[in-house]
């Protein structure tokens, strides 16, 4: 069992970043289900800091991607280079080549940028010319978008919003954390010593996801599972609000990642078993970005949690 390293690096990570409990989790639960994570929130709430320091626990290269309305697929993929001293090109590998990649500011790229992404995020490869270039096994994006401001901004659509496993809104620390955070902080720029990072191999993170597909999902659970997802399509079949609500439903990906995120986080709660709260939990940060609302539901300013919301109260576990 690699439950207890994993229960280790989640304590390191809750002491890191303090006040944000649920960001370490789910990109725990992203680690774990193999998929990516897409975070939004107000600057400076260290979702920075909490991929850098999941990064440093983990086997493998970590890297900062700055993205900006100038930017170039090449400047992310890499590109050939001509050497003149044996009058070839040869690929020059691009910041995408590494285990634990952090788009920042996502939305600021422009399409052409966006669409390598999404071919790196979905494939785990890249295209330079002719070639295809293989990503790291390990591979893991966490990107980034500011939702205050609009200017200068590109909006994912929603085939690359659906490549994200997760879609988390991070909020602002409550005063106890915030004074918890402001003594790290100081306690950082004295140089205090901190504690020992615990270290996780790779060969220890494809052992714990072939456990985390072990766990065990009753019927009457996977049936819940497809009733949530369903109702997303067919709405009116459950409630008229509902379906004044959503435009379209989620896709089988959907489906797909919320029995992943689920065996994913009851392997970190120390269980061998899916329970309808895993599904209720996952619910949001999976269906979030997938659910496209109607011009209704936008003009009086519904937001997807509301709807996941009244979702789960339609639709009965049992």
């Amino acid at each position: 069992m690699q439950s207890e390293t994993f229960h280790s690096l989640q304590q390191h990570l809750n002491q890191q970043v303090i006040g944000q409990s649920a960001l370490v989790e789910q990109l725990l639960v992203a680690l774990l289900a193999d998929g990516h994570i897409l975070v939004e929130g107000p600057p400076g709430l260290a979702k920075t800091r909490a991929v850098k320091s999941l990064a440093d626990c983990i086997e493998g290269d970590f890297h900062r991607i700055q993205f900006t309305p100038d930017l170039l697929p090449a400047d992310l993929t890499g590109t050939d280079i001509f050497r003149p001293e044996t009058g070839e090109f040869t690929f020059q590998a691009g910041p995408i080549f590494n285990s634990l990649v952090l788009a920042d500011e996502i939305n600021r790229a422009p399409a052409k940028v966006q669409a390598a992404m999404l071919e790196a995020m979905a494939e785990k490869q890249i295209t330079a010319g002719r070639k295809t270039y293989r990503l790291p096994e390990l591979f893991l994006v966490m990107a980034t978008q500011n939702p205050i401001e609009q200017e200068g901004t590109y909006p994912l659509p929603e085939a690359q919003l659906d490549r994200f496993l997760l879609h988390l809104n991070v909020d602002y620390p409550d005063a106890e954390h915030e004074l918890e955070i402001l003594r790290l902080n100081r306690g950082e720029a004295k140089g205090e010593a901190s504690q020992t990072l615990p270290k996780i191999s790779q060969e220890q993170i494809f052992a714990a996801r072939q456990e985390v597909l072990n766990i065990h999902m009753a019927e009457t659970i996977e049936k819940y599972l497809v009733r949530l997802v369903m109702a997303t399509r067919k709405p009116e079949q459950y409630d008229a609000k509902l379906a004044q609500w959503l435009e379209l439903g989620v896709s089988p990906r959907a489906t797909i990642a919320l029995d992943r995120c689920a065996r994913a986080r009851a392997w970190l709660q120390g269980r061998d078993y899916v329970s309808p709260e895993d599904l209720q939990a996952m619910a949001f940060p999976v269906l979030r970005h997938r659910l496209l609302l109607t011009y209704q539901a936008q003009a009086e300013g519904v937001h997807p949690n509301q709807v996941i919301t009244h979702l789960l109260a339609l639709v009965g576990s049992a």
